[in-house]
């Protein structure tokens, strides 16, 4: 940080915020030893859970075989986007003094290193919490036969320790990273995102095919044919289920969250290092360290305030809300007081970034509440899908895409507000039209910044959701009293909120991200040859608008993947549970179940996807960039932004709404003859909409997520590489000619793998 000549104040201020990273991780310690002193329960309970957790604990093992090899490979290819192009004029102000070729080493290892450590820590954020939610949810079974609010703190403080780690490792790499490379940190920074998108992807895509081949099978056979509850021990697939919420949507998501939180800080370090050079102004690159610093004490606060009133009952959702409103309450006084005396002297005063970072707040809060109204089980959209259950599986499944599609359109009208927000803001700030543009584009990147400043919140709101689901589903199997699974049964169906919340406020920090990271693409090709988009990215140019309409299609392509590969091994575990209750003394509760069997068959489905799904979001970019060079590429970006951020959102809300129909009718008191309840006409209607829905919210529409910012992030990371090599000659061109045509050979080979019929089962 010398060759920056940093204030005392802002080299105390990066130093604190490193002090506020570790301190993030240290709640996080307090809070473990807080759930881990309560009891387990029954012995019938304990069994129940060593399951869960064994088979957790397999998959987990199991994963990171599988992707190690591509990590190591990565690594290197990492290492030479560095070394084989000039280094940046940021570098060499850095490291001053050195040669070109040391310079390049140094940055090339920097960015290897940083990429190794971003996975490492995308990694830790999702296998130590999803053990922490393992451990949770036999405590919270046992709480729950003598408080809610007891049931709800455990649940709740064991989410927040997935929050807090995300928040406190997603900040030490970046504040680390910053402190050794200074101005040259977007460089690294580059790496550690693509580190912790990468792993995000293969947790979200191999966690969501696992626990939705689980869930799929385990529903349509219990339930629809066999008459069965939710989670009855009867049912083969019922561990694999439960295993299959830990490693969907608490290691997934947990990872998921965590490359945002780095993703949107590479943004805002690259987008503020290039009014740096327009301003001369330090404070663009302080600045959103200490916002996010700012975030972790607000959430430390915010989250350890969440509990409901003493009894056997209670409402979870408004004291999750009132935790999530408190936070966001501290950080935008904090943020305020920090834009106030710190960015005073920057270009346009300090008020634009204090308002562009709280309406990222804001942004978050909306979509809290827009998410809460389409998949809620007190509101219109999951009452009119319940409705319509009256008249069957069709016009349940009918009514669910209605409010899926409606809600993805005020999800992107809300975005586009936001980004609105920030054109409006910086409007008229700059010396020419180049300038403004690099002002809106940070104001964006800023709330990027402000929305994920929640991300303790966020993260402990999606881990309580299958905390829940577990507790209750220990609950049933081992025949807990019925004010207990009462009690379960409420914080789940808050759980199912919680879960959608997060995964709207996910998908909407991933469009806010990768349009951060497109401006920091067009930013970057101009640094290196600034005729490249000197005229911008013009769909009007036919060659731009192939890059579009390819871009467009890809999400669409990944999702047809993603839920094929969940309906083939929903299919080999339907016919599995099928297979074991033909087996004597099963169905009548005297023979187990073999419950390893479906916990090996999803395992090994999953594993089987993860690189072939990676591997379309990784190549696809490099190819067209190769092909159609970066023109072309910008315009690839923008429709996968564009198509992504609407197909995520209605898969997402309108699975979460399927969901909540299902449990409103399994609130209901049972009376089949009369179609109300369990059993009846209307409860397997609504578990056929349930199963339908279930690909969508927990595989593929969570999974757009990371892959819009793999393909930003791997676009980002080879243009300088194609801008500086085009036009080298005819046996360059040819090169990469080939070079293309070979990576656009292994795209169709992936998709012809991820198309294949599954394997009998033996």
């Amino acid at each position: 940080m010398s060759t920056m000549e940093l204030t005392l104040f802002e080299t105390v201020a990066v130093w604190l915020v490193l002090a506020t990273a570790i301190l993030g991780l240290l709640y996080a310690i307090f809070l473990r030893r807080q759930v881990l002193q309560h009891p387990k329960g029954t012995p019938e309970m304990v069994e129940v859970w060593d399951a869960i957790r064994i088979g957790a604990d397999a998959y987990l093992g199991r994963q990171l075989r599988s992707i190690l090899p591509l990590i190591a490979l990565l690594t290197l290819a990492l290492f030479l986007s560095v070394y084989i192009v000039p280094p940046t004029p940021e570098a060499l102000e850095r490291f001053h003094g050195l040669s070109r070729s040391q310079v390049q080493l140094i940055v090339g290892l920097g960015r290897a290193g940083a990429f190794v450590m971003g996975a490492v820590f995308s990694l830790l954020v999702g296998q130590i919490g999803m053990r922490m939610a393992v451990q949770a949810n036999v405590r919270v079974a046992e709480a729950s036969k003598t408080s809610f609010n007891g049931a709800l703190r455990i649940a709740y403080r064991a989410g927040t320790i997935t929050g807090m780690l995300t928040d406190g490792l997603g900040l030490f790499g970046g504040t680390i990273i910053f402190i050794i490379f200074g101005v040259a940190a977007p460089d690294a920074l580059l790496g550690f995102g693509f580190g912790g998108t990468l792993l995000a992807l293969f947790m979200r895509v191999g966690g969501g095919i696992y626990t939705k081949a689980a869930d799929v099978g385990a529903d349509l056979v219990g339930k629809v044919e066999a008459d069965l509850p939710e989670d009855d021990p009867r049912n083969a697939a019922v561990i694999a289920d439960l295993v299959g919420d830990n490693v969907g949507d608490c290691a997934g998501m947990a990872a998921d969250i965590f490359e945002s939180y780095e993703v949107t800080i590479v943004s805002a370090l690259i987008l503020g290092l290039a009014l740096r050079t327009i301003t001369g102004h330090n404070e663009w690159l302080i600045y959103p360290l200490l916002v996010r610093g700012i975030g972790v004490l607000s959430s430390i606060v915010g989250t350890y305030l969440v509990k409901s009133e003493p009894g056997m009952s209670g409402d979870a959702m408004a004291a999750i809300f009132r935790g999530f409103l408190t936070s966001a309450a501290i950080s935008t006084v904090l943020f305020f007081i920090v834009a106030f005396f710190y960015m005073r002297e920057v270009p346009g005063g300090w008020w634009r970034p204090f308002l562009t970072t709280a309406a990222g707040v804001l942004l978050a809060i909306v979509i809290d509440r827009l998410t809460d109204y389409f998949t809620g089980t007190h509101t219109a959209p999951v009452k009119e899908i319940k409705k319509s259950t009256d008249t069957g599986p069709a016009t349940t499944i009918l009514s669910g895409m209605a409010a899926g599609m409606e809600a993805t359109v005020w999800a992107i009208v809300v975005i586009a507000g936001a980004i609105l927000a920030s054109i409006l803001i910086y409007s008229g700030v700059g010396q020419s039209p180049a300038e403004e543009f690099a002002f809106v584009l940070y104001g964006v990147a800023l709330t990027g910044i402000g929305m994920l400043t929640l991300t303790g919140n966020n993260v402990a709101m999606d881990s309580f959701g299958p905390i829940a689901d577990n507790a209750n589903g220990i609950g049933e199997m081992a025949g807990l009293p019925p004010e207990a699974r009462q009690i379960m049964a409420d914080l789940d169906a808050v759980g199912n909120t919680t879960k959608a919340i997060t995964k709207g406020i996910a998908i909407g920090s991933a469009v806010i991200a990768a349009v951060s990271l497109f401006g920091s693409y067009i930013t970057d090709v101009g640094r290196i040859d600034p005729t490249a988009l000197s005229a911008g990215i013009r769909v009007s140019v036919p060659l731009v608008f192939v890059g579009f309409l390819i871009g467009g299609a890809v999400p669409w392509m990944f999702s047809s993947l993603a839920i094929r590969a969940v309906s083939r091994a929903a299919s080999q575990i339907v016919k599995e549970v099928r297979r074991q209750f033909k087996i004597p003394g099963v169905m009548e509760g005297k023979v187990k179940p073999d419950y390893a069997r479906p916990v090996s068959i999803t395992t090994i489905a999953a594993q089987k996807e993860l690189i072939n799904l990676a591997w379309l979001a990784i190549a696809t970019p490099i190819a067209l960039g190769l092909l159609l060079q970066v023109e072309a590429l910008g315009g690839f970006l923008a429709g996968v932004i564009l198509s992504g951020q609407l197909l995520a959102v209605f898969m997402a809300d309108a699975g979460g709404a399927w969901d909540n129909a299902k449990k409103l009718i399994e609130d209901e008191p049972k009376d089949p003859a009369n179609n109300i309840g369990k059993g009846s006409d209307r409860h397997k209607a609504s578990v056929v909409g349930d199963t339908v829905g279930d690909p969508l919210k927990d595989t593929a529409g969570p999974a757009l997520n990371p892959m819009i910012k793999v393909i930003n992030l791997v676009s980002l990371i080879v243009a300088p590489i194609i801008v500086t090599y085009r036009g080298a000659g005819t046996t360059q061109d040819i090169v990469i000619a080939v070079v293309a045509i070979a990576l656009l050979a292994t795209v169709w080979l992936a998709i012809r793998a991820s198309k294949r019929e599954p394997e009998a089962i033996v």
